[in-house]
Parts: structure tokens; C-alpha cells; sequence
């Protein structure tokens, strides 16, 4: 089975690739080409590469060529220069939809978040739903799954996580009351995506996809400073200040330690969504733990944030 991947080369979207070339399927990566922190999943065995920011609905329709399913991961948690949520979530998401049916593709899964929903103020969680109602609207075989925080190689969770404790001798907490988790392994999200992918399993379903254990957002960060074996002290901090430390690290860092759409979302925390919806089926439902094993295996190579983390500024060669 050949199947096309939007966001193809990032965190969600790649670790799905290995798992159905894995299982022996074909796979179009669709991406910018920006994202360059892990250059081996464009050499995976059966996998063509495809450079598209998804704003072009004749080229997508012409990677979709052959593709029984597409896989929608594609997405952005800042803004930046012309990447806005608007035209990545909304505008992107209707123009894969409207060339998966020009190409004849069968089946569509899209990848939202846990809260995403309408009129609530944040323009990352209503763009995220708008795109939701597209695919649902799409007229396509659609699944919409609705993750919280997700961990694994690569994540944001495990790699900023681990890297700011090197770094700093102190973390600060979101919130002056206790936030909730339920961390999703990101080979359980992908195992629930292939399902539906390649059997057309949960057609017309909005799923929220959970891990199996609630944890305070402080004793999730505690697991992974024991796994890496430091003890910065954790201080709870309001959330205005959040606010204005992720505005400093979108304007300076290429991947923000936080962003103010994570400030949102870690500040409402992580455990209902909205609107409420299904879980998965019992036989597909997350069950891998947030355990030292699998921290361990999803941690970068040990070392503080440094002048690579930064952007720089254009008049010293930086990119935006």
C-alpha cells in the first residue's frame, strides 16, 4: 500500500513513516525540507521524499499520486514570518483534502490536538479544530485523532526537557497549582494511525488518544531528571510569566523551549478533551508506561542548550 505523509520528515509524521515501512508499505514524505534534525528518514527503504509547504494543491495532488491513504501530521505550534496557524492548519489542511480526492485517495487520518476547539481564545487550538471539521467534511474515509503530550526519540517533551535540565539549575513550573498529563508513546499514536490508514479502522471516528497513566506535570519532569541524572530544583511560576518567556524563546531560539500556544496548553492541562470525545477501541488503546525505560530510549545525547539553539538575527546570516 502506498501512502503520503504531510510533515513527513518531523516528529509525529516520521516515526509514523518507520512504523508502515516497517509493515512493508510505501511512503511519500511531504515536508518544507526545514526540518533537518534527523536526515535519516529520507533514506528509509521505500520512501520518496517530496519538498512541498502544502500551499500548492496541484503538486500535492500530483504526490498523491498512487496513494490509497494520506496520513495528515503537518503542523506548527508558533508562528513565524508567513507560517501561520491559519495558513499551515486551515489553509494547508483544505488543500490536502481537496487533492486526496482529485488523486482518488480512500482514506484520510488527521493529527489534532487533545483541546482543540472553537471560540476559546487561542488561535493555535481554533485553527487546529477548524482543520479538524475540514477533514471530517472532507467526504474522504476520515479519522481524527486528538493526542496531549506525546514522548519519544526526537520529542519536545523528552529532548527540551532533558537538554534545559543540563543547562539550568532551576525549572519552572506552569501555574502556581498542579497542571495533569496522561504522556501517549508516539509508537502507540502511530500504531492507532496505521490501523486506520491501512484497514480503514475508526472511519468517521474523533478519537482522544491518552496514555495510560496521570501524572502531575511536575512528577512527569522528576521521572526524566532521575533518568538523567540531575535534580534542578522545580518552582512553580505564574503563567504570565511563561507567557513572556515563551514570547523571548520564539524570537530567539529555532526550536522555542516553549512557545506560547504550549503555555496554553500545558496551563489548561492535559487530561479532557474538548469536545469530549471517543477513546480508541480496547485492542488499540495506548499501553506503553512513561517508565525509565522508555524515557531513557527516547533521550538525546546529553548536553546543555547552546549557540546552535539560536535563531540569528538576519543581519548575521539567520534564516528567520
Amino acid at each position: 500500500m502506498k501512502i503520503a505523509i504531510t510533515g513527513g520528515t518531523g516528529f509525529v509524521g516520521g516515526h509514523l513513516a518507520r512504523t508502515l515501512v516497517g509493515q512493508g508499505h510505501d511512503v511519500v514524505l511531504l515536508a518544507r525540507g526545514l526540518d533537518r534534525r534527523d536526515e535519516s528518514i529520507r533514506r528509509l527503504p521505500r520512501a520518496t521524499f517530496v519538498a512541498s509547504d502544502l500551499r500548492s494543491e496541484d503538486e500535492l495532488v500530483e504526490a498523491f499520486d498512487g496513494c490509497e491513504a494520506v496520513a495528515h501530521c503537518a503542523g506548527i505550534n508558533r508562528e513565524w514570518g508567513p507560517w501561520t496557524f491559519g495558513r499551515v492548519h486551515v489553509e494547508g489542511t483544505r488543500n490536502v483534502t481537496r487533492a486526496a480526492r482529485r488523486a482518488g485517495v480512500e482514506r484520510i487520518v488527521g493529527i489534532s490536538f487533545l483541546r482543540a476547539r472553537p471560540a476559546c481564545g487561542s488561535p493555535y487550538h481554533e485553527s487546529k479544530f477548524e482543520a479538524e471539521e475540514i477533514v471530517r467534511a472532507s467526504g474522504l474515509g476520515s479519522t481524527v485523532l486528538k493526542p496531549g503530550v506525546i514522548y519519544g526519540k526526537g520529542d519536545h517533551l523528552l529532548d527540551h526537557t532533558s537538554r534545559a535540565i543540563h543547562t539550568f539549575p532551576f525549572f519552572p513550573l506552569v501555574g502556581l497549582r498542579p497542571r495533569r498529563m496522561r504522556p501517549l508513546a508516539v509508537e502507540d499514536l502511530s500504531r492507532l494511525a496505521a490501523a486506520s490508514l491501512i484497514e480503514g479502522r475508526l472511519r468517521g471516528k474523533t478519537l482522544a488518544v491518552l496514555g495510560p497513566e496521570e501524572l502531575t506535570c511536575e512528577e512527569a519532569l522528576r521521572r526524566v531528571a532521575r533518568v538523567v541524572g540531575r535534580r534542578p530544583l522545580f518552582v512553580p511560576a505564574p503563567v504570565f510569566l511563561h507567557r513572556a518567556l515563551a514570547a523571548l524563546f520564539e524570537r530567539t531560539m529555532r526550536v522555542p523551549l516553549a512557545s506560547k500556544a504550549q503555555v496554553r496548553i500545558l496551563d489548561e492541562g492535559l487530561i479532557d478533551p474538548l469536545p469530549p470525545c471517543e477513546e480508541p477501541p480496547p485492542d488499540l488503546r495506548p499501553a506503553t508506561p512513561f517508565d525509565e525505560a522508555r524515557i531513557r530510549a527516547g533521550l538525546p545525547e546529553p548536553g546543555p542548550f547552546g549557540v546552535r539553539d539560536c535563531r540569528l538575527p538576519a543581519w548575521l546570516g539567520g534564516k528567520g
